[in-house]
């Protein structure tokens, strides 16, 4: 069971002659019952005179844990502090290194949103033989999010607008007309990438430096009759390092010793180089510290500015109303509500994911 390893060591530590326990990420993968259960066994470790180490990309449970807090930096300590003394806001700035973007999408309105062209139409699109066919629209300078439990069809969508995996049925249009995605290049062909909940596996090539991660999009731009242009490749790839602020050692680092962070901002990189109109994320923050997490929400906030037109996907509801125009709640492949801006309510949109069944266990409000 998942929350049975970090339970165990807690458990073993309050049994034995333990006097320091680390922990690591505990929470990545319980409940949010379960994460209840293990902050009591934290404490009944913390009270019987064992010191704590708890490292976490949430701040949430740092605040609510933690007698002071440690801010690493590109592997140096940067500040400690009494857990009284500080805030989220001042631990992502030192996180961070410099002061972040932190307007919302509020300053976006709907009626801004709804005077752009639409970038992308789906029409009663159906997957793995899901018989709830999916429609929306997705405009241009907007980002949309798709919230649901896990298993309501999030991905699966995603993954078949991209034409990753076969569709049923449906439409898609792209600048209003009627195109066809059996394969992922012919949606890349027309602007639409992906960027999977898993990076590492899907959206890199691990073993290969950076500045030829940047490019592998659009080998072409960067060749001349078969001959890799390796200066112009250099180029570009830098540009692309400085404009997404990716903190690297050098353009021949290998995209494995990248930071998650990181190695988020390259695969961006790749499709921004092939000059994507049409970003999808699938858990775009997931796995990485929350100074990066605020980096990138601040460069996709930059992306709509800048007219992309972004559709995210994720389990954390405070990152949809953080980051969203508006968000499409799904419920077991069927589209269950749209909610827009003004409507956002955390709490509205778990019970619109939950449906009848009043359960949240897929599902994170956490930070």
């Amino acid at each position: 069971r998942s929350g049975t390893p970090a339970r165990h060591w807690c458990t073993r530590s309050g049994n034995f002659a333990s006097r320091l326990l680390i922990l690591d990420e505990p929470t990545a993968t319980l409940t949010s019952r379960e994460i209840g259960r293990l902050f009591e066994l934290i404490r009944d470790v913390r009270a019987s005179g064992v010191t704590v180490i708890y490292v976490s990309h949430h701040l949430n449970e740092i605040f609510e844990l933690c007698d002071a807090v440690t801010v690493l930096r590109n592997g140096r300590r940067i500040a400690s502090v009494p857990i009284r003394a500080t805030s989220p806001p001042e631990i992502v700035h030192l996180m961070v290194g410099h002061e972040l973007e932190v307007a919302l999408a509020a300053g976006r309105t709907a009626t801004q949103q709804s005077l752009r062209p639409a970038a992308l139409q789906v029409r009663d699109l159906r997957f793995r033989g899901n018989p709830h066919g999916v429609s929306f629209e997705l405009h241009y300078g907007e980002i949309l999010g798709l919230a649901g439990l896990v298993g309501s069809g999030r991905t699966e969508t995603l993954r078949a607008i991209f034409g990753a995996d076969p569709r049923d049925g449906g439409e898609i249009y792209r600048n209003g007309e009627c195109v066809v995605f059996n394969r992922p290049r012919d949606a890349v062909k027309h602007g639409v990438c992906l960027l999977t909940e898993n990076r590492k596996e899907e959206g890199l090539v691990l073993p290969m430096p950076v500045r030829i991660n940047v490019t592998l999009t659009d080998l072409a731009r960067v060749s001349k009759a078969g001959v890799l242009n390796g200066p112009l490749e250099r180029d570009i790839a830098q540009g692309s390092v400085a404009e997404l602020d990716m903190r690297i050692a050098s353009l021949d680092q290998a995209a494995l010793d990248l930071s998650g962070g990181n190695q988020q901002k390259l695969v961006m990189a790749k499709w921004l180089f092939r000059n994507a109109e049409v970003l999808m994320l699938d858990e775009p923050t997931r796995g990485i510290d929350v100074g990066a997490k605020a980096e990138i929400h601040e460069l996709l906030r930059r992306l709509a500015e800048a007219g992309k037109a972004i559709l995210v996907v994720s389990s954390e509801v405070p990152e949809l109303v953080a980051l969203c125009d508006r968000i499409l709640v799904l419920l077991r492949g069927r589209l269950a509500s749209e909610v827009k801006r003004d409507e956002f309510s955390e709490s509205r949109i778990l019970s619109l994911a939950c449906g009848e069944s009043g359960g949240n266990d897929g599902i994170s409000s956490r930070d």
